[in-house]
């Protein structure tokens, strides 16, 4: 059964940075696109940053753009996040698929068919 397991979470304060990893039990070249999503309380799950394993493509929101960096080897998937902002506080999901989905979708978590199970962000004084 795929596993995907995210780490490197915690506590920041503002300005400070943190790399998550997302261990997944299958090599990543078998999806078509790998993605982090966010939660924060009382908000609906939003997609951060997603990849396309076999061209290298990368896409972000734009409130992360020049923060964050999303890169992929053959069994993880990472994010690393620079200049953290209290907004940016939520609950971190990898996930993965390997559906062929348009672009404008990469940020549907419903065209997602796999996830971890989350790993909590907090920036704060």
């Amino acid at each position: 059964q795929l596993q995907l397991v995210e780490s490197g979470g915690g506590l920041v304060q503002p300005g400070g940075s943190l790399r998550l990893s997302c261990a997944i039990s299958r090599s990543t070249v078998d999806f078509y696109s790998l993605c982090w999503f966010r939660q924060a309380p009382g908000t609906a799950r939003e997609g951060v940053s997603c990849i396309r394993p076999s061209t290298g493509d990368t896409l972000y929101i734009g409130p992360v753009k020049g923060r964050f960096r999303i890169t992929r080897d053959n069994a993880n998937l990472y994010l690393q996040m620079i200049n953290l902002k209290p907004e940016d506080t939520a609950v971190y999901y990898c996930a993965a698929t390997e559906k062929h989905i348009p672009v404008w979708d990469y940020f549907s978590d419903d065209k997602y068919d796999y996830w971890g199970q989350g790993t909590q962000v907090t920036v704060s004084l």
